[in-house]
């Protein structure tokens, strides 16, 4: 959409207060509905089906900030098989995500935030999530419809997403073709092996929320005392508050993401780390490479984890360069 027309529907939609729905359905990508900083949720209605793989990823992501419902769900990993409630709802524009365990140790996790963005803001504007995610995976996986088939009871497309290269693993996902919702994900390892599947059991009335999501700001990177010499294609600094209040500016804590597969990056002088032995880590279906080297002039621990091959891991670590030193020449 031209610039101008871009401005035209910005001064409709302040004076409306809605998106046309019937306009969006004609749009190339729904990140053409948003207008100020929010996503009309209502711009998901009455969609056809999506014509293309990379189109029906784009749906679920959208589906996943959208949707309000309630359901059940089992985790099949290297711990054995785990059953969780989980819940989603939006209030004010802002998510609310629930998940609790109901067996093994009494776990759950609470989430409350915006639609997230693809990156620092680097001194321009940060691509929208989630278009900019979908665009961002299709340049760095191929993407594949399957048959159609069944889960909880509900019509099902898969999607077979496998990377073109061997720095990350590849997934499996199964949306459901009324909301685009994901109802089960697979991760593989680079043989296809399944490391962990995720499958909801039962979807209860999900309901597509009557109003705006709210997209985080665009923000600009902070200014690191190390430099990254080298990271897989198409891994991305997220922008997200990752400092821990157990460990203060101690412990430095940074994100990296493709869109699909995630790292993260610890920085900390060894006194004021959690030990770890140096080598390779297994912390269930993640992997963890540690290495204590001398950075800034003092000992530090780097901890490299994520749900990657081992040894992109161990190359990420032994390629933290700190700035300054004689290792960056």
């Amino acid at each position: 959409m031209p610039a101008s027309r871009q401005r035209v529907a910005g001064v409709l939609f302040l004076a409306l207060g809605l998106v046309s729905v019937a306009t969006v359905a004609q749009a190339q990508s729904l990140d053409e509905a948003v207008v100020d900083g929010r996503f009309d949720c209502r711009a998901l209605e009455d969609l056809p089906a999506p014509d293309t793989p990379l189109a029906w990823f784009e749906r679920s992501l959208w589906a996943g900030h959208c949707y309000r419902y309630d359901a059940h769900a089992v985790r099949i990993g290297y711990d054995g098989v785990r059953t969780l409630v989980l819940s989603h709802d939006v209030h004010d524009g802002v998510e609310r995500g629930l998940a609790r365990f109901l067996d093994g140790p009494p776990i759950s996790f609470e989430r409350r935030g915006r639609i997230g963005r693809l990156g620092w803001s680097d001194g321009g504007e940060a691509p929208l999530s989630p278009a900019g995610i979908a665009a961002h995976v299709g340049d760095h996986y191929r993407l594949r419809l399957g048959d159609e088939e069944r889960i909880a009871n509900r019509r099902v497309r898969r999607l077979d997403i496998a990377p073109l290269d061997n720095l990350r693993f590849g997934h499996r996902l199964w949306l459901d073709v009324a909301t685009g919702l994901t109802l089960k994900q697979t991760l593989l390892d680079e043989t296809g092996r399944a490391l962990e599947t995720f499958q909801l059991t039962a979807l209860d009335r999900p309901r597509l929320h009557p109003g705006e999501v709210i997209i985080d700001e665009a923000r600009e990177a902070p200014r690191e005392p190390w430099q990254l010499g080298w990271l897989p294609g198409g891994f991305i600094a997220q922008p997200v508050d990752t400092q821990s209040a157990r460990h203060g500016d101690a412990v430095a804590h940074r994100l990296y993401s493709d869109g699909l597969s995630t790292l993260s990056l610890f920085v900390a002088p060894i006194e004021a780390a959690d030990l770890l032995a140096p080598g390779l880590h297994r912390l269930g279906v993640s992997n963890a490479a540690v290495r204590h080297r001398d950075l800034g002039g003092e000992p530090r621990q780097v901890v490299v984890m994520g749900e990657l091959p081992p040894r992109v891991l161990l190359r990420v670590a032994d390629n933290l360069r700190w700035r300054g030193d004689q290792a960056d020449e």
